[in-house]
């Protein structure tokens, strides 16, 4: 026995076995008919008839006490603090004050491996040129294992931002006054640094006060390739 659906197409009995690879495609292929003959069969339904068809508990949309559409929310449904959420109290970690800080604490930077790509963009910043940075045959016969990166970049692993210490004091922020170091190792491209800030004094002065913060970097082998001192301004009260 066979059904015609579609112009011509069959789909004839067989006795091919439901759990053959051949029987399984043809079942697949006679499922795909039948479905696109339901579809056909509801497309030529009248208007009326489908609009007619009620809907189930589920499709239709549920009525809260008032008779309103519960999934149809009014600004009254919108949570309160979507009204009043300030900008302005987005911060990363709670503020404080110069009061709020103590000798010894330390803030550390992420720790980040250095690349000739960083040494590259540190040029182009700095314009220095000098072939102690990027010339390898230069650096060897100079005494250098490799180029060296440049002092300053390296100072420029103890900047503050790199650290949580400005998100802390930022309403009370004034200046960053003073920075000095000493440069104890080479760095190079390779190399990964450990940067970290420790209060090593807090000085009150008058409607400011000075933070003072040893700074300090080390690599990967637990050397300390820089070590210097940090000043800071900042308000008494934000």
């Amino acid at each position: 026995m066979s059904y015609k659906i579609f112009r011509g197409l069959t789909v004839a009995g067989s006795g091919i076995s439901p759990d053959s690879d051949e029987g399984s495609s043809c079942l697949s292929r006679r499922n795909m008919i039948l479905g696109g003959a339901a579809v056909v069969a509801a497309m030529s339904l009248p208007k009326k008839s489908l609009a007619s068809t009620p809907l189930s508990t589920t499709d239709q949309p549920s009525k809260n006490n008032n008779g309103k559409d519960d999934n149809m929310n009014s600004a009254t449904d919108i949570p309160e603090t979507a009204h009043t959420f300030d900008p302005s109290n987005f911060t990363v970690v709670p503020a404080r004050t110069f009061e709020n800080l103590r000798v010894g604490e330390i803030f550390r930077a992420p720790s980040r491996t250095l690349t000739d790509a960083h040494a590259s963009a540190f040029q182009a910043v700095s314009a220095d040129n000098h072939p102690i940075h990027y010339d390898v045959e230069y650096a060897r016969r100079h005494g250098h294992t490799a180029p060296v990166v440049h002092g300053l970049q390296v100072l420029a692993f103890t900047a503050p931002g790199a650290t949580l210490f400005p998100q802390y004091i930022g309403d009370v922020f004034i200046a960053f006054t003073e920075a000095s170091c000493k440069f104890l190792k080479e760095v190079h491209a390779g190399d990964t640094l450990y940067s970290a800030l420790e209060i090593v004094a807090l000085t009150p002065q008058g409607d400011s006060d000075q933070v003072t913060t040893r700074a300090t970097v080390h690599n990967q082998r637990g050397e300390l390739v820089l070590s210097g001192e940090h000043k800071y301004l900042l308000r008494r009260h934000a």
